[in-house]
């Protein structure tokens, strides 16, 4: 999708400034098929039918496909594949299980975001995993030149018990800077993100899934009825964690499986445990300006070298045999 969601009212998509814009950095020939946009011109019949009719005009070395619901035809993905290579990426599989491995069966190689992902695909038959986390695109994330105007800052879409730790963490005392979808300041771009980040002396990282924390859960109706709905039972790695650190900014994030091992915790990262630590790590961290910047620059540093965007693509063509001689 060229826009988030697919609405052109939105900011371009993540997909098209990491992956579109990485991929063309790298040197390659990409043309983006923007099918949300295609879908409301041509249906979904037809949005399916131009992009195997280009696919076989073309001949690409490898189509890359970032889902969102029902676009796409499985025969058309499968037929793609006499033609090109295909890779999915599959963004959320730690909870959406039954649909990620019921569309993994369709492409060559498919990602996952889980440290053990590959396994768990293996033992049900399908051993083409990837293990990708999300990355940073240094071009985009990256050390800016400004002075610290925010003690503490978010960016992210509206979320109850996103909003419920906020007021926590106001009425302890501290300004929280917040941006993002659904929230009364609304939306930043690019570069307002990015300005953001270096501005803030914590940048906040919050979980977005649903908690069983009663305090959170008689705090309004929205938390009730978020808590029964929701489907997200199980933290998640996402990209805010490589583009705050590619910012050289310090970061205080929730805890998920799989960040110790692309971070040190507490010497590149902040971690806290729940409501509460929360609002002690950024009592703490506020206190302690030289343990913030060295861990900001920790984080910096193992960004580049571990975790940018090209680096992740450089190894999935490899893994699908696309760099060999």
């Amino acid at each position: 999708m060229l826009h988030t969601y697919g609405d052109p009212k939105r900011e371009y998509s993540f997909e098209y400034f990491n992956f579109y814009q990485v991929l063309q950095a790298m040197g390659h020939e990409v043309e983006l098929f923007d099918y949300m946009a295609e879908i409301k011109a041509l249906g979904k019949e037809g949005m399916n039918k131009k992009l195997l009719s280009r696919v076989r005009e073309w001949q690409p070395t490898v189509a890359v496909f970032s889902l969102y619901t029902d676009q796409f035809e499985p025969e058309t993905v499968n037929a793609l594949r006499a033609h090109t290579k295909t890779f999915c990426f599959f963004h959320d599989d730690t909870w959406r299980v039954d649909y990620s491995r019921y569309w993994a069966r369709h492409f060559d190689y498919f990602s996952t975001p889980d440290l053990r992902g590959e396994e768990k695909y293996r033992e049900i038959g399908l051993p083409n995993a990837i293990y990708f986390p999300f990355g940073c695109n240094e071009q985009i994330s990256r050390k800016l030149d400004v002075p610290k105007k925010y003690d503490v800052s978010f960016v992210g879409g509206w979320h109850p018990y996103r909003e419920w730790l906020i007021n926590r963490i106001r009425k302890a005392g501290a300004n929280v800077e917040v941006v993002g979808y659904r929230w009364p300041k609304g939306e930043v771009d690019q570069e307002g993100m990015v300005k953001l980040f270096n501005e803030s002396r914590i940048n906040l990282n919050l979980s977005n899934s649903a908690s069983w924390d009663v305090r959170y859960l008689v705090s309004s109706p929205w938390a009730i009825v978020n808590r029964l709905r929701s489907k997200k039972n199980i933290e998640q790695m996402k990209a805010r964690i490589f583009e705050v650190n590619g910012c050289g900014a310090f970061q205080l994030s929730y805890f998920v499986e799989g960040l110790a091992h692309c971070y040190d915790i507490d010497r590149e990262i902040g971690v806290y445990a729940d409501a509460d630590d929360l609002i002690d790590k950024v009592k703490f961290y506020l206190a302690h300006e030289s343990l913030r910047e060295s861990m900001a620059t920790a984080a910096y540093n193992r960004t580049l070298q571990d975790h940018t965007f090209v680096k992740r693509f450089q190894m999935v063509f490899e893994r699908m045999g696309l760099l060999n001689g």
